[in-house]
């Protein structure tokens, strides 16, 4: 459940491939974009080289896969998209994504959670995908239902974000809806 799609997940438009060693400086460009800062809770601040280098070591792992979401044309480095599996609950797994502020606005998100969310719900044996979207983040939002999935309502401080508790709206795919 851990190894990267092979042959790579790509579109006309974007590819999803490994992280490498060579994507640390942009990785901390991103990270420390302010929306990515506000949403994605788990980044440090500061986000480092150092940093960097650990999330690239740790991006395939027993029950997760991260993958860089790429213009496919020139190779660019657009975002990131990424999956795990829950530790409670083997059959279900989470997805999420975050993209750099030059890439928004291009359906680079929406084709990247395409990708990767069908391809985790035909490859691994789970039978439910959800991604938690900060109500706050309309365009997150806005990219789970492009892709297919179904909101499901808000979870009540359902993410601590800096120590803060914060309302998430979830969304799922099954797998006959992928």
């Amino acid at each position: 459940m851990n190894a990267a799609p092979d042959p790579p997940l790509a579109d006309e438009a974007v590819a999803l491939r490994p992280w490498t060693d060579g994507d640390v400086d942009e990785l901390v460009r991103c990270c420390n974009d302010p929306d990515v800062r506000r949403f994605i809770p788990v980044i440090p601040i500061p986000y480092t080289a150092e940093d960097a280098r650990a999330f690239v070591a740790r991006t395939v792992t027993a029950g997760e896969l991260n993958l860089a979401v790429t213009d496919r044309a020139t190779g660019a480095l657009l975002g990131a998209v990424g999956v795990g599996v829950k530790p409670w609950d083997a059959g279900m797994a989470e997805i999420g994504y975050w993209l750099a502020p030059e890439a928004r606005g291009r359906g680079a998100a929406t084709r990247a959670l395409r990708l990767l969310s069908r391809w985790t719900l035909r490859e691994w044996p789970i039978g439910r995908l959800h991604l938690m979207a900060d109500v706050d983040n309309t365009a997150s939002q806005a990219v789970a239902e492009r892709a297919g999935f179904t909101r499901e309502g808000v979870m009540r401080s359902g993410m601590l974000a800096r120590g803060v508790a914060r309302d998430h709206v979830v969304f799922s795919l099954l797998p006959g809806e992928a």
